[in-house]
């Protein structure tokens, strides 16, 4: 079924519902003997699930992972990789309310135009609990990726913002604190922000920040499979993105042509990186770095007006288990997405040369 799939040789597709049994997947072109780290998978999950702090949603789930296929002894086998995430915390009845009603700026209506009808459970399909399956791919990907690395961290929330580049943070302190912040100050700034908000019932939206360091030059597509093309749809696939840029983006069209181009120095790499290491939409060896918008948590805790099933006016109520603020859990998905675009382009790349 076609928008469940993504990549063209290292290739994920997921499966499952928010409140069903499990959700899951199946990878397809993973190289064989690649020894797999199991915890790494699993650490990569912790990151991503519910109930991890007070500035997230308190369903709690395990997110134990269960590998049913395309591994043995610990390596891949070079066949389809399949893997379950049971779902045990699934209150269902907590949405009885929404059976009928379409939530403000959810896919509750889409989804029932799209299919004539729609899993209201937590969304069904369309809720954020799916990502877990791109976090278990990412962190699989990621251990292909052997001299790659990818560090997110949460650079703004709401009007909040962290005002140095990547260049003058310590990216190992980003899971120093919940918010996933490296810079202290900032993050401090960001928990209690979140919790303000939290308190009064609403939401907020934020910023992620990227920057991958070890890719060499020559990885991407020219047209229509540009790197950051790729990267841009990977990242608009996750669930409340609304924005992405990569490079110097929208600050671009403030610049003359003379102040954004990256002159090339003697002895290799470039004076400046205003292209986000991307140029012509194949990698030139720098450091690629982009920034991810996400929207405010479209459920509130607070009443909201909006019409039924029949067209007629009803009232959503604010309840459920949701976060307040979903960039901290969003780290390790932008890493995950981005590590599966590289994983692809890099077995692109070898089918390049003789």
């Amino acid at each position: 079924m076609p928008g469940n799939s993504f990549g063209t040789i290292f290739k994920l597709t997921t499966f499952g519902e928010s409140h069903g049994t499990a959700i899951g997947g199946i990878i397809e072109g993973c190289p064989s003997g690649l020894e797999l780290n199991m915890e790494a998978i699993q650490n990569e999950l912790d990151r991503r699930k519910p109930g991890q702090s007070k500035i997230t949603t308190q369903r709690k789930e395990s997110d134990r992972v269960e590998f049913l296929s395309g591994i043995f002894e610990g390596k891949t086998q070079g066949t389809p990789i399949g893997f379950i995430i049971p779902n045990q915390d699934a209150k269902s009845k907590d949405y009885s309310h929404i059976k009928d009603v379409y939530r403000p700026s959810h896919a509750d209506f889409t989804y029932d135009a799209k299919y004539g009808l729609r899993d209201y459970r937590g969304g069904g399909r369309s809720s954020a609990r799916e990502t877990a399956c791109r976090v278990v791919a990412g962190a699989i990907a990621r251990q292909l990726l052997k001299n790659v690395s990818i560090q997110a961290y949460v650079s703004q929330v709401g009007k909040e913002k962290l005002d140095k580049g990547y260049q003058e943070l310590d990216l190992s302190l980003t899971e120093s604190n919940i918010v996933r912040c490296p810079d202290p100050e900032a993050a401090g700034r960001f928990m209690a922000l979140i919790e303000r908000v939290r308190k009064e019932g609403d939401t907020l939206g934020g910023i992620v920040s990227c920057v991958i360091k070890g890719v060499p030059p020559g990885w991407g597509e020219p047209v229509f499979d540009k790197l950051h093309a790729e990267l841009g749809k990977a990242m608009l696939s996750i669930n409340a993105v609304k924005g992405f840029e990569t490079g110097s983006g929208f600050a671009t069209v403030e610049m003359k042509g003379s102040e954004h181009n990256d002159r090339f120095e003697e002895g290799g790499g470039t004076a400046t990186n205003n292209s986000g290491g991307i140029q012509g939409g194949i990698s030139n060896g720098e450091d690629i770095y982009f920034r991810v918008a996400f929207k405010p948590v479209a459920t509130v805790m607070q009443d909201q007006t909006s019409v039924d099933k029949e067209g007629k006016e009803a009232v959503v109520k604010g309840k459920g288990r949701h976060d307040p603020c979903v960039v901290p859990r969003a780290v390790p998905i932008v890493e995950a997405m981005a590590a599966l675009v590289l994983a692809d382009h890099y077995l692109i790349s070898k089918t390049n040369k003789i």
